[in-house]
């Protein structure tokens, strides 16, 4: 079942249950399917990857905002970024820990050969590859950056 079909079944249930919370962040994502679905040039289907990469960046976009609103003091915006943030993130996939993390990168690094922080560059589009939807972007470059300037 697609992800826009998912999220509106979850208005739904979140309208009937009156989860305020819920029903905000099932909005924002319903918007966003809606904004990639109907952007210039887009083919009006999304594939899951896609959808990965829109659920990430709202992601992201929640992480940001929760991080500069706990910087300000302002816990009552802070939390309901962290509801949202939530409710977003139990539809991406699994996360990997750290140690699943550099264990990837290492056989990353292997395989491509690098030696050097010079070498960033080379492994770090190998690793967003493979470690899509699995890993934060900031997570892999600080790891790749540290194992290779061992």
């Amino acid at each position: 079942m697609s992800l826009e079909l998912d999220i509106n079944g979850a208005i739904k249930t979140a309208m009937l249950a009156k989860q305020e919370a819920e029903l905000r962040a099932l909005r924002a994502i319903k918007a966003a399917i809606l904004l990639a679905k109907t952007a210039e040039g887009a083919t009006g289907d999304l594939t899951p990857a896609d959808e990965i990469k829109l659920l990430q960046k709202l992601a992201k976009q929640r992480k940001d905002s929760l991080e500069i609103f706990r910087q300000q003091n302002r816990e009552d915006l802070a939390k309901k970024e962290e509801e949202e943030l939530v409710v977003i993130e139990r539809y991406l996939p699994k996360q990997m820990d750290e140690s699943e993390i550099r264990a990837a990168i290492s056989a990353i690094i292997a395989q491509t050969g690098a030696t050097s922080p010079a070498d960033m560059g080379k492994v770090m589009g190998v690793a967003t590859k493979q470690l899509a939807g699995q890993a934060d972007g900031k997570v892999v470059s600080g790891i790749v950056k540290e194992l290779l300037a061992k």
